[in-house]
């Protein structure tokens, strides 16, 4: 090798200044690349989209629409050295197809493939020039990398954040809050209650209370076969914090298991109000309301006694 390349080379390769703005270079021009080349690209990338059957559930105009979109951010994205707009674009892409049912693997695959589709112009476009394609590849994998990443992720998390929101509506499916007349709620629980789903019901029924101005709820628990020492305390909690919003609680459909269970942890039951059967509950509930409507003037307003037990 001539001397004084050999020491350009050297130089160059121990210059770190040198060498970033070589690969600045290298990737400015990757980009020029990427945009004079953008119609045949994206169509090429749209085509193995559907060639491996990924992204079933779009059709094809608008799996080219997202090839496009998804396209112009990554070279972008590639150009600014910043993915808030990737990003963005990221979440919007998933709210849109995830309700379709398009799964992770299929947005992974389609990202893959578009590294795929670029790598391959570049094999074609320095195939003559092995040391050029090499460097040109090493300024662009790690931007390729983090792009892919930042898809992947931002699939995941908006995925994720529906899931979420799924399994919230379910749980309110799975515990109403019904008002059977005015100022009287209604609340039965059917199923397992857990600690997160005790929390949400207490949400629910306070947000009820006040929503409908309540004077009286039943809780009816027939549907509940066991109860551990967490939630039965956070059931008086809950009887409690509706008795601050100006609500009686009448507890009924306490099976035998359950009562012999509260009293055996010890769970505080003087301020909870029991009938044995839902149909005991309401007519409680509408005597309490009665005596409510009877009672004149300043009295009116203040809460029946909590000592009935059935």
């Amino acid at each position: 090798m001539d001397t004084k390349k050999s020491m350009s080379i050297s130089t160059r390769a121990s210059d770190p200044q040198a060498l970033s703005e070589s690969s600045a270079g290298l990737l400015r021009e990757l980009i020029a690349h990427l945009r004079q080349n953008r119609t045949q690209l994206r169509e090429e990338w749209a085509r193995r989209i559907t060639r491996a059957e990924l992204l079933t559930a779009m059709t094809e105009e608008e799996i080219f629409a997202e090839a496009t979109a998804v396209y112009d951010n990554y070279v972008e994205a590639l150009e600014t050295g910043t993915f808030e707009a990737l990003q963005a674009y990221s979440r919007r892409l998933s709210e849109r197809i995830i309700p379709r049912g398009v799964e992770t693997d299929e947005v992974v695959g389609i990202v893959l493939l578009l590294r795929d589709v670029l790598a391959r112009s570049l094999f074609t476009k320095y195939q003559d020039d092995v040391e050029k394609l090499n460097r040109i590849l090493d300024s662009y994998e790690p931007a390729a990398n983090r792009i892919a990443n930042t898809v992947a992720v931002g699939f995941v998390e908006e995925r994720e954040r529906i899931i979420r929101q799924q399994q919230e509506a379910i749980r309110e499916l799975s515990t109403p809050v019904l008002q059977v007349r005015e100022r009287l709620l209604i609340l039965p629980i059917i199923g397992v209650i857990d600690p997160q789903r005790a929390r949400q019901l207490t949400e629910q029924l306070l947000r009820a209370i006040r929503a409908n101005r309540a004077k009286v709820v039943v809780i009816d628990v027939t549907g509940v076969a066991a109860m551990d020492s967490g939630v039965a305390n956070h059931l008086v909690q809950t009887v409690e914090a509706s008795r601050l919003l100006g609500a009686t609680v009448i507890v009924t459909g306490l099976s035998p298991e359950i009562a012999q269970t509260l009293v055996t942890i010890g769970v505080d039951l003087s301020e909870m109000a029991t009938v044995g059967d839902l149909q005991g509950g309401i007519e409680e509930a509408e005597r309490l309301l009665a005596d409510r409507a009877a009672i004149p003037g300043p009295q009116a307003g203040r809460e029946p006694g909590m000592e009935l037990t059935r």
